[in-house]
């Protein structure tokens, strides 16, 4: 069974940092590209960062609102994809998407950055 499961949200103040990490299991992952999105309250669901598979060497490209800020990353040996999120912003305030580059979803994790 496909699945893909999303950790580490949670409520922080603006500045701070927080590492999201979306856990697969049930496939090869190394071979998929994977993506994270989010989904603000009334906004529709945005593409922030992806990442190609390993054999296409893990190329990685951002949205233009979170280039410089987050970063995404992948580990193979744990199956487990990985977004790096530094100087938060209110704006970043959503539910954060793991997505298997075919169009499998993870359930989401709520980040919420307030003071």
């Amino acid at each position: 069974q496909v699945q893909l499961v999303e950790s580490g949200g949670g409520l922080v103040q603006p500045g701070g940092s927080l590492r999201l990490s979306c856990v697969a299991s049930g496939f090869t992952f190394s071979k998929y590209g994977m993506d994270w999105y989010r989904q603000a309250p009334g906004k529709e669901r945005e593409l922030v960062a992806v990442i190609s598979g390993t054999s296409t060497g893990g190329l990685t490209n951002y949205a233009n609102s979170v280039k410089g800020r987050f970063t995404v990353s992948r580990d193979d040996a744990k199956n487990t994809l990985y977004l790096q999120m530094n100087s938060l912003k209110p704006e970043d305030t959503a539910v954060y998407y793991c997505r298997r580059a075919d169009g499998v979803w993870g359930q989401g994790t709520q980040v919420t950055i307030s003071s």
